[in-house]
């Protein structure tokens, strides 16, 4: 026979669910109280072993079925969906969802109880929906950080803002359900805190506005070669996010700085160098200026078997005697009129060298420049550009030419300024000497 109990069912469907339960468990010769008792704890745990079962079968359909089809197609996206577990937490939702609908059922005696539960329940989904679209943004980032357009994008300063977006929106959703009330109200609340917010907040709205200008100025991106000396960083850039700037120096240290530290303080960025395709060789050699003279002609002469020098050679005699010609220089003293020096042609020498090589890039600057002499000699510079960017190609060429060059400056008998075994040191420290054992004698 079927009790009758004195509730108020949620359904018709909860009433014949419970009836019939009831009534299989009545058959036991129960009272009505632990008949009432026996039912609900009945149904809670076929409800329980529902889920279970649910649970199971949609996670063996994913991890079998789908991760297979998954892996059979060349398509990124379904493999990033994967990764980022996108499908786990669209698994759970599932039996959350069927949970709450089946609660009234269960429950149908304890209608406090299904109050609580119930609430429980819509901040899990609640939470549960957060994960899947963070598991959902997080995968639209992995896809665009496989297009070009977006490589060196701070895509994941984006991913940050939206995730925080996300956490204000479900912490909003979890306040009205707990207390009952609009998410307005907790709105408002906010506006009353928004001070303490702002303080506790200061760092990651200082590199949200840091991160919005760095990416409207384009003024970094990741993979760009940048070097702040005030905080030891001098790499490649291979993250950038809304709070932190993380640099890989090459010596394969990790420096973090602060993303609004882009803004406040100076940085050099080298991609406009990459971009050219040449890097700057600005390095000097200091001749010793005692070393430099005028050349005879039979000096001229020898110099002459030079081959990229031998065109300028002439050039430069028959303008020199031109001119000699013209102001009638007596050329017995060299200081009168024009004359070639072993300096002025070794730097002929050297820029028509540099237009020859083919590691140095013609289409830009390139020169060979005096500065203004030192204690050291005079600096003899040489200002071009190389023919590619990468450091270690860079060096060697830079090396090469300064190489050849080194050995080259004696055949135009020039001398390069050194201490301490430079011949001026030794002829002081001789002098000196001498000047010694004569005051003794």
């Amino acid at each position: 026979m079927i009790k009758t109990i004195n509730i108020d069912a949620p359904s018709h469907q909860a009433s014949l669910i419970y009836d019939w339960t009831s009534s299989k468990i009545d058959s036991f010769g129960f009272s009505d109280q632990m008949d009432h008792i026996l039912t609900s704890t009945t149904l809670l745990i076929g409800f329980l072993l529902l889920l279970l079962l649910c649970d199971f079968v949609i996670r063996v359909f994913f991890k079998g079925v789908f991760t297979k089809f998954i892996k059979k197609t060349n398509n990124k996206l379904d493999d990033y969906l994967f990764d980022n577990k996108v499908f786990k937490y669209l698994a759970h939702l599932i039996p959350l969802s069927f949970s709450k609908m089946l609660l009234p059922i269960i429950f149908v005696g304890f209608p406090a109880l299904v109050s609580i539960l119930s609430k429980a329940l819509s901040i899990f989904i609640a939470i549960g929906i957060y994960l899947l679209l963070n598991s959902v943004f997080k995968t639209l980032r992995d896809v665009l950080r496989s297009s070009k357009g977006f490589s060196d994008k701070p895509v994941d300063s984006y991913l940050q803002v939206i995730q925080i977006f996300l956490i204000f929106v479900c912490g909003t959703i979890v306040f009205s359900i707990l207390t009952g009330n609009s998410p307005w109200s907790f709105l408002v609340s906010l506006g009353a805190a928004s001070a303490i917010l702002m303080l506790i907040f200061k760092d990651t709205i200082l590199g949200f506005v840091a991160s919005i200008q760095v990416s409207a100025n384009d003024s970094v991106r990741v993979g760009d070669w940048i070097e702040m000396a005030k905080y030891g960083a001098d790499g490649d850039v291979i993250q950038l996010n809304l709070n932190n700037v993380r640099i890989q120096n090459f010596d394969k240290t990790i420096v973090t700085i602060p993303t609004h530290n882009l803004l406040s303080d100076s940085f050099k960025n080298y991609r406009g160098m990459q971009q050219s395709g040449g890097r700057r060789i600005k390095r000097a050699m200091n001749i010793k200026i005692s070393s430099i003279r005028y050349l005879k002609e039979q000096e001229v002469e020898g110099l002459r078997k030079i081959q990229i020098l031998s065109d300028y050679i002439d050039e430069r005699q028959a303008e020199i005697q031109d001119y000699n010609e013209k102001t009638k220089a007596d050329s017995s003293v060299l200081v009168n009129g024009r004359h070639m020096t072993n300096v002025g042609l070794f730097r002929a020498y050297i820029m028509r060298y540099s237009k020859s090589h083919p590691e140095i890039n013609q289409n830009m600057t390139l020169m060979v420049r005096q500065l203004a002499p030192t204690e050291y000699g005079l600096p003899l510079e040489l200002y071009m550009f190389t023919d590619g960017t990468t450091w270690s190609f860079y060096e060697n060429v830079m090396s090469n030419v300064f190489d050849h060059l080194f050995a080259a400056i004696k055949y135009f008998d020039l001398e390069v300024f050194e201490l301490p075994a430079s011949d001026d040191l030794r002829s002081v420290l001789s002098k000196q000497a001498e000047q010694t054992v004569s005051e003794r004698t």
